[in-house]
């Protein structure tokens, strides 16, 4: 194989935006495109709103990146910006046959979806440094046909938070993004959280809708009674920051503190995502990796240290091989 073939391994830099907390991790997409369609989807400014598309020669490209750059003490999060259990997953088994690979060779996994079909693989999860966070916006199964019409209904990802949590596999929730008078409110907050936690989940990180232009449209399109109050709440009282509009920072805090105040009644550890209020956090990790297990051995020679890689010189010196390789690869 050559670089002309791409990178199926990527950085995930935490300090591309200063509003990020993610600890140092790798991001793998094995599809492009998601048929989920979310109607707030961020990832549609620059992949475009299309069906998901299994990734050519994944498999053996991955194992040409592993060898090359990759440190295994880094977590590798599938998916950050698509899906890795769309409805093509059924058919084609990729996300599977990538865990099947990386599982017994001890990789640190975190599963990022929207999808029920996470639990089909929890024979494979259940055996490996893997953790899992689903995310559910709502109960309200008519809202989240508006809002995600493509992806399962929010009962059976809850059945799948509790499959998987059977079956011993850590689980967490994004409840993500928070929508102004549309999921914001503390029954739908609380609805969410308490299903969740009955069915095993440990944690929960949150955020509040970021508004793009692209996404913007669509989700006014959906809920056209909401135009004129987001324009206003967005484009004239909101911030534009790092290409999103935030709300007011007072108004993002008021609707995170009802997810917080909510999850500490339920016990489960708590975190946001981008809005710059990491000192509510009570979760280790912002993302869920500090539900990954060590059930597997790291593979051969990997020497893992806590400090090295938490730190914007871990994150540099872990990713040096990969930035060497980005040269000349093609965007997948």
């Amino acid at each position: 194989m050559t670089r002309k073939s791409g990178l199926v391994i990527r950085s995930f830099d935490p300090w591309s935006s200063p509003l990020c907390t993610c600890p140092p991790k790798y991001s793998l997409q094995p599809y492009t495109g998601c048929s989920h369609f979310c109607r707030y989807c961020y990832a549609t400014a620059y992949i475009g709103m299309k069906k998901s598309t299994p990734k050519q020669r994944l498999l053996e490209r991955l194992e040409y990146d592993l060898k090359r750059f990759v440190n295994p003490c880094l977590t590798i999060n599938m998916s950050t910006s698509s899906d890795p259990y769309p409805p093509e997953e059924r058919v084609y088994r990729l996300t599977r046959r990538v865990l099947e690979f990386l599982v017994p060779r001890g990789y640190r996994i975190l599963i990022t979806t929207k999808s029920s079909l996470v639990a089909r693989d929890a024979d494979v999860l259940a055996r490996g440094n893997t953790a899992v966070t689903i995310t559910i916006t709502t109960l309200d199964d008519e809202l989240a046909r508006k809002l995600e019409p493509g992806a399962p209904s929010p009962r059976e990802r809850i059945e799948a938070i509790r499959r998987l949590h059977e079956y011993g596999v850590p689980v967490g929730i994004r409840l993500d993004p928070l929508l102004p008078h549309l999921n914001d409110d503390e029954e739908s907050i609380r609805e969410v959280l308490e299903a969740a936690h009955d069915a095993g989940a440990r944690f929960v990180v949150t955020s509040t809708y970021k508004a793009r232009p692209d996404n913007l449209k669509r989700v006014i399109e959906t809920f056209p009674e909401l135009r004129d109050l987001y324009e206003r709440m967005y484009k004239r009282d909101g911030t534009w920051m790092h290409g999103y509009w935030y709300l007011p920072a007072n108004k993002r805090l008021e609707m995170i503190m009802r997810v917080k105040r909510i999850a500490d009644k339920l016990g489960l550890e708590f975190a946001t995502c981008r809005e710059g209020f990491k000192h509510l956090h009570t979760a280790p990790s912002c993302d869920g990796s500090h539900l990954i297990p060590n059930r597997v051995p790291l593979p051969r020679g990997s020497r893992c240290s806590g400090n090295a890689l938490s730190s914007k010189l871990g994150v540099e010196r872990a990713s040096i091989g990969l930035r060497r390789h980005m040269h000349g690869s093609e965007r997948t």
